[in-house]
């Protein structure tokens, strides 16, 4: 018999999150909790979610993966031509969420998002691996497509376009800085009852206050 979805649950029980434990930094406290999570094997670690919106506020979501991060902010690569590239041209705000559920904890991040200066993307573009240079040129990503044919033949015409040569970066491929003005901690808790701290910014400094579960 199929259980119903109404029944899955888990009790959350490894941790807490005491206001003892929490920085007064909110990137120190992340980095706290990150080293932990590639300490724990934590599958996918730099796995997020990129929440983003239209001018007119309809938002949408996807999964993609954490490039870097120091107190400058949090970087991801993609095209600039896609879905979520058109979005922060109009709309440059964001909220990113990790979720490592080896540790039964969240981060929730929300901030302005700027292009990373083309040097930057030079930089990382290169240290791909060559299937995915060709990748990045050979997808409209976001664009309706007809089938998978049209893909397939962009990476045979552009892997022998650049046989025996550097691969450049294309100008519609390039990295985003999120550059954070809140931040929340959540820790799971058993019965629901989960710990959870805020951060918001305050010109240089960062208040913290505990939210209710």
């Amino acid at each position: 018999m199929k259980s119903s979805i109404a029944d899955i649950r888990k009790d959350y029980k490894q941790h807490s999150l005491n206001e003892a434990d929490v920085a007064a930094d909110p990137y120190t406290q992340f980095d706290r909790w990150w080293n932990e999570a590639l300490a724990a094997e934590v599958d996918e670690v730099n796995a997020m979610t990129l929440a983003t919106a239209t001018k007119s506020g309809v938002p949408s979501a996807r999964i993609v993966l954490l490039k870097g991060y120091d107190k400058n902010g949090f970087i991801f690569f993609t095209n600039y031509e896609s879905t979520k590239g058109k979005e922060l041209l109009d709309n440059p705000y964001a909220a990113l969420v990790f979720f490592w559920k080896e540790l039964e904890r969240q981060v929730r991040i929300e901030g302005r998002v700027e292009k990373i200066s083309a040097a930057e993307s030079d930089e990382y573009f290169h240290s791909r691996p060559e299937g995915s240079r060709i990748g990045a040129w050979s997808s409209p990503q976001s664009a309706i497509i007809s089938n998978r044919k049209i893909i397939e033949t962009n990476v045979e015409q552009y892997t022998k376009r650049f046989a025996g040569h550097d691969i450049p970066r294309p100008e519609h491929w390039g990295g985003y800085r999120v550059i954070p003005t809140a931040f929340e901690f959540w820790q799971g808790r058993s019965s629901r009852l989960h710990d959870r701290f805020h951060y918001t910014q305050l010109n240089e400094s960062w208040k913290v206050e505990r939210l209710a579960p």
